[in-house]
């Protein structure tokens, strides 16, 4: 016969063990918030383990234990945001759709992912693209190497297809993607510049400017109406 109490302390025992499973899962959750918001503001060499432990709430221990040290941690940031904003660019370039309605999506996706899911990626990568990454690993590299390629497919189509004028694919991409992750990066300087003027100017909102750039690309980039038969 099974002990009284065997099934009831199972019970507490698996309890237990999903306690711990959230309490890790929310742990590593404000690592990376905490970290992501004090490399953006500091840069990597700037931020002390215990800071990123205070501002997360948890004791810096949790950094090696859940990540191995500063270092692997900042690379998870980098690793666990670029794996999301890879996947919904490339379902984009596989969209079938015209490509002048799949750039205008890319362009409000990386304002959305900026803004609400990851709003200071950009100001840390924007920093680390200033050192020439040297704080990442090269097979890190392929992630950006991915988004560009991602771009271009798009770009190449609708040049294809007769969408847009025969612009090159990697400008546009430098153009589209650069002038986003500055915009994003360069927040609290516009604020404060902006603030100096007399009268002050409020800074732009965010959903302002996507759609800024996503008017320039439908303007900008739109090959020229064909002429009908019989047109000079």
């Amino acid at each position: 016969m099974r002990p009284v109490g065997t099934s009831s302390n199972a019970a507490a025992r698996a309890a237990r063990r999903r306690g711990w499973k959230r309490d890790a899962v929310a742990t590593r959750d404000a690592l990376v918030a905490a970290g992501t918001a004090l490399f953006a503001e500091r840069g990597y060499d700037g931020v002390p383990v215990a800071l990123i432990a205070r501002k997360a709430g948890v004791n810096k221990a949790m950094i090696n234990y859940h990540f191995g040290g500063k270092r692997k941690l900042y690379l998870a940031i980098v690793e666990l945001t670029f794996t999301e904003i890879v996947a919904r660019v490339e379902r984009l370039a596989d969209s079938p759709r015209p490509a002048p309605e799949v750039l205008r999506e890319l362009v409000a996706a990386i304002g959305e992912l900026a803004t609400r899911r990851h709003p200071y990626f950009c100001a840390m990568m924007l920093r680390e693209v200033v050192t020439g990454g040297e704080h990442l690993d090269p097979a890190l590299m392929d992630h950006p190497a991915r988004v560009l390629a991602a771009v271009q497919r798009i770009v190449a189509r609708g040049v294809r297809d007769g969408d847009f004028r025969p612009v090159d694919p990697l400008l546009t991409h430098l153009s589209l993607v650069g002038s986003l992750v500055f915009f994003f990066g360069t927040a609290r300087f516009r604020e404060r510049l902006l603030a100096r003027r007399r009268p002050a100017i409020r800074p732009p909102a965010a959903a302002a400017y996507v759609e800024h750039i996503q008017d320039l690309i439908a303007h900008g980039l739109a090959a020229e109406p064909r002429r009908s038969r019989g047109q000079a």
